[in-house]
C-alpha cells in the first residue's frame, strides 16, 4: 500500500518537474549576462586601438574599463587637476557653433617676412570672407607684398628654439584669432610651410572634420619618453608621455582649451628644457601631444595635416631647394595616404597607421614644408597644375 502511494505520489510530482525544465526565460538570462560579461572583459583586456572608431561614440575616445570604475577607485585629484578637468569638460560638452561666415584662421610664425608670401597670396586669392590671416614675427618687423597679410602681425616676442617661448608665441597667436568668433579652425604653419592643394579643398576638409590634427605618438626611446621628468607627476605621467611635430589644426573648443590651460603648461615651462636634469626636452614636441593625449585622446587625429620629412634622421627635417622641387615631387605629396612614425629606440620601429577622414582613407597633407626661400619662382608656376587635382 506503501509502495503504491509512493509511485503515485511520483507519478503526481514528474510532470511538474518537467514543466519546469520548459521555462527557459532564466537560462537566456544567464547566457546574456554572460556574454555581456564576456564582452567587458575582452573590452578590458583588448581595448580597441582606433581613435577614429572610438570618436564616433565619444570625443573622449577609447576608454579603458577602469576609466568607467567610480572616481573612489582611482587617484585623488589635485586641485589645480581639479579645476583644470572641469574647464576641459566644459569646453568638450559645449557643442561647436558654426556661424554664417564660418573662418579658417592661418596663423604664421616666422622669424621676419614671409618667403613664400605671394605663393599664399594665389592660394587665398578668390576666397575671401574665408580665412584670416595672423602672422607672429619674433626677430624683425615683416615686409609685406600681399594684400592678405598687411597689418595681419600681432604683438610678438622672441622665441628660442626648444624653449617654452614657441609655446607661447603658439598661444599668443591662438589668443588672437579665437576673438574673431568666425574663425572656427586654427592652423599652424612656418615660414617655410607650403600648400599643398588647392584653397576650396582645404577649407572643406578641415571645416567638416570631427577631429584636431594634433601630432602624437609613443616614443620610448631616447628622444621620445626618455626626456620625460618625474617632477611632472601627479598630472603628467611617463605613460602618458607623448611626442610629435608641433604643426597643428585645432578646432575652436581645442584651440579654447590651450590658452586655458595652466596646469600642463607649467609643467612643461618648468620641467621640459634642454639640458635640464641630463634630458633634451623640447617644449614644441611634447607639450600638445601630451596635453591631448590626456584630456581628449579620441579628439585628435595622432597625425599632422602638415608633412615634414624625417627620413634623413638628422636633428632638422629634410629641406628642399630649387632643384628638388617638380611637379613629381608635390604630386607624391599630395598622394601619401598614411602617416609614419619612427621611434629612437634600438632597433627603431615604424608605426604606421592609415590617415582617415571621417573613418574615411584620404590623403594625409594639406601643406608641406621645409622649403628654400629659392623655390618660390617655381612653386608659383607649378601652382595651379599640381593643385587642380
Amino acid at each position: 500500500m506503501k509502495e503504491t502511494e509512493a509511485w503515485g505520489l511520483g507519478m503526481q510530482i514528474l510532470p511538474m518537474h518537467r514543466h519546469r525544465q520548459v521555462s527557459k526565460g532564466p537560462v537566456w538570462i544567464i547566457v546574456l549576462v554572460c556574454l555581456v560579461s564576456l564582452f567587458v572583459i575582452c573590452g578590458y583586456l583588448y581595448p580597441p586601438e582606433n581613435s577614429s572608431t572610438c570618436y564616433v561614440f565619444s570625443t573622449r575616445g577609447c576608454k579603458s574599463f577602469t576609466e568607467w570604475l567610480p572616481s573612489y577607485s582611482k587617484r585623488e585629484l589635485t586641485d589645480e587637476e581639479l579645476a583644470s578637468q572641469v574647464i576641459v569638460e566644459e569646453f568638450l560638452r559645449t557643442p561647436p557653433q558654426p556661424t554664417e561666415n564660418s573662418k579658417i584662421a592661418f596663423m604664421f610664425m616666422t622669424p621676419g617676412s614671409l618667403p613664400f608670401e605671394m605663393l599664399w597670396d594665389k592660394f587665398f586669392s578668390g576666397h575671401e570672407g574665408k580665412f584670416s590671416v595672423y602672422v607672429h614675427a619674433s626677430q624683425r618687423k615683416p615686409v609685406h607684398e600681399s594684400k592678405y597679410f598687411i597689418d595681419r602681425d600681432i604683438r610678438s616676442d622672441k622665441v628660442g628654439w626648444g624653449q617654452v617661448s614657441m609655446i607661447d608665441a603658439e598661444r599668443r597667436l591662438l589668443a588672437n584669432a579665437l576673438r574673431d568668433s568666425d574663425n572656427q579652425h586654427f592652423v599652424l604653419l612656418s615660414d617655410s610651410c607650403i600648400p599643398l592643394q588647392k584653397f576650396d579643398y582645404v577649407y572643406n576638409y578641415l571645416m567638416f572634420t570631427n577631429v584636431s590634427y594634433i601630432d602624437s605618438f609613443l616614443d620610448p626611446g631616447p628622444h621620445g619618453n626618455s626626456r620625460y621628468s618625474p617632477h611632472m607627476l601627479p598630472e603628467i605621467e611617463k605613460k602618458d608621455f607623448r611626442k610629435g611635430a608641433q604643426w597643428f589644426h585645432l578646432k575652436r573648443q581645442h584651440a579654447m582649451i590651450v590658452i586655458a590651460d595652466s596646469l600642463y603648461y607649467s609643467k612643461f615651462r618648468n620641467y621640459c628644457r634642454p639640458g635640464l636634469e641630463g634630458r633634451n626636452c623640447y617644449c614644441d614636441e611634447h607639450y600638445l601631444p601630451t596635453f591631448f593625449n590626456i584630456v581628449d585622446p579620441g579628439g585628435m587625429a595622432n597625425w599632422s595635416v602638415t608633412h615634414v620629412d624625417w627620413s634623413e634622421h638628422k636633428w632638422h627635417p629634410k629641406s628642399y631647394r630649387a632643384q628638388d622641387v617638380s611637379y613629381e615631387l608635390l604630386q607624391k605629396l599630395m598622394s601619401i595616404d598614411e602617416s609614419v612614425h619612427e621611434t629612437s629606440e634600438t632597433p627603431m620601429q615604424k608605426l604606421v597607421q592609415p590617415c582617415l577622414w571621417n573613418g574615411v582613407k584620404r590623403p594625409c597633407y594639406l601643406f608641406a614644408r621645409k622649403f628654400y626661400p629659392e623655390t618660390l619662382d617655381i612653386l608659383v608656376q607649378l601652382f595651379s597644375n599640381y593643385t587642380s587635382a
